[in-house]
């Protein structure tokens, strides 16, 4: 993995290069932002230019040492991975019983930690004095989504990285040359984080029925009768498309905003576009107030959905409060 290969994230790639260039190296950094924008990908490509034999700005990818990586054999590069919902003390001791041993050739050794935010605190702890004091040269390489839940001791001795969502237009032109549909493009670069979790959504039947279902029940919901409790009823539960009904909410949320920027005339910002007409009709039958209430009472449902309340129940509360 090349820093080319990775979409974005310009700025990230122009400190670790600008280091990897002027061989000023930190013995530690911290790779903050959210979830799918590239930090393990970034942090790989970091990796293998550390430990090209070549030493520029970007690994090879044809030397010895750059296939072990891509091999993912190479023996001075470790990956640590939450063992169940948190990092143990355990992991970190091994981790440093690891680096105990120089390597053969006197590079330095290089770690990642996933999810660095859900270590224990004596993991932590632990890995403060591992950071301290390394037994042999290392690189160390912490990812979260979370910077705040990491220890401020740990934070003050790592080199921040700052990484950003994708921009939705970047994922747009990707995966229109990989001749997705352009209206479900629009609506999955929305409410996915990257352009892996776009194509598993876009490679999904349900995904496309979901959004036919969401464009007929907004419609009538606007109409203040029950027919979109019939509708949903028949399309959603007997269906079998009831397990999405958390990217259902997604998708109203969207809407309901399309609606305020048809009332503003912010076309272009519109995600259902190809449905602009039809759009157009309902959008002016309600107040601005309303449909930004409608995208509050869509959130709330989704997070009631993952409080565990029954789905029916949370999509029927749902729909006769935008009706009403």
């Amino acid at each position: 993995m090349s820093f080319q290969e990775i979409i974005g994230q310009e700025m990230a790639k122009r400190v670790l290069q600008n280091g990897l260039r002027s061989q000023k190296i930190s013995h530690a950094y911290l790779f903050n932002g959210p979830a799918g924008s590239g930090q393990l990908k970034m942090a790989r490509s970091f990796a293998q230019a550390l430990v090209c034999i070549h030493q520029g700005d970007e690994g090879c990818g044809e030397c010895i040492e750059c296939r072990k990586m891509e091999h993912g054999n190479h023996p001075d590069f470790h990956v640590v991975v939450p063992d169940g919902n948190s990092i143990k003390i355990e992991q970190i001791r091994e981790l440093q019983r690891i680096f105990s041993y120089r390597s053969e050739a006197g590079n330095r050794k290089i770690y990642i930690i996933k999810d660095a935010d859900k270590m224990t605190v004596q993991a932590s702890n632990s890995l403060l004095k591992f950071l301290e004091e390394p037994p042999a040269p290392a690189v160390a390489i912490l990812l979260t989504e979370n910077v705040q839940s990491i220890l401020p001791t740990i934070r003050s001795r790592t080199q921040p990285v700052m990484f950003t969502a994708l921009d939705p237009q970047q994922m747009t032109q990707i995966l229109a040359d990989e001749n997705f549909p352009m209206p479900l493009i629009r609506c999955a670069v929305q409410i996915a984080s990257d352009p892996d979790e776009c194509r598993e959504l876009l490679s999904e039947n349900w995904f496309a029925e979901i959004r036919n279902v969401v464009l007929q029940l907004g419609k009538e919901s606007a109409g203040r009768g029950s027919i979109s409790l019939i509708t949903a009823q028949q399309k959603l539960f007997k269906g079998g498309l009831g397990d999405h009904l958390d990217r259902i909410f997604d998708l109203f949320h969207l809407w309901f905003k399309d609606m305020i920027h048809i009332q503003i005339g912010r076309n272009e910002s519109i995600v259902f576009i190809d449905q602009l007409e039809s759009l157009s009709k309902v959008a002016h039958t309600r107040s601005m107030q309303h449909w930004v209430s409608c995208m509050a009472l869509a959130a709330e449902s989704k997070k009631m959905l993952r409080s565990h309340v029954n789905g029916q129940l949370c999509m029927e509360q749902f729909l006769i409060g935008v009706s009403g």
